[in-house]
């Protein structure tokens, strides 16, 4: 989706994925989906269907301090000074 953000998985870009990590150019992010089990799943498959995110990138389901409501969270890489 975004070309800033870079992806944690192995691909042809790994050689550039490293020079970058290695001048410290990246930011990690995390993305956080906080509610109840139901609506934490329908938003991770939501963002699958635009192109945001694999579901199985996204963590295993977390309860919060809150009764009966959950969390996953998604952590990425960003290319800091990036704006394409």
């Amino acid at each position: 989706m975004a070309d800033e953000f870079l992806d944690s998985r192995s691909s042809g870009d790994e050689g550039q994925r490293n020079d970058e990590a290695e001048r410290g150019d990246r930011e990690r992010l995390q993305i956080l989906i906080i509610g109840s089990r139901e609506g934490v799943i329908e938003t991770i498959h939501n963002l699958h269907r635009r192109g945001f995110a694999e579901v199985n990138d996204w963590s295993t389901l977390l309860p919060t301090p809150i009764s009966g409501e959950m969390m996953s969270i998604l952590r990425r890489d960003r290319v800091i000074g990036r704006s394409d």
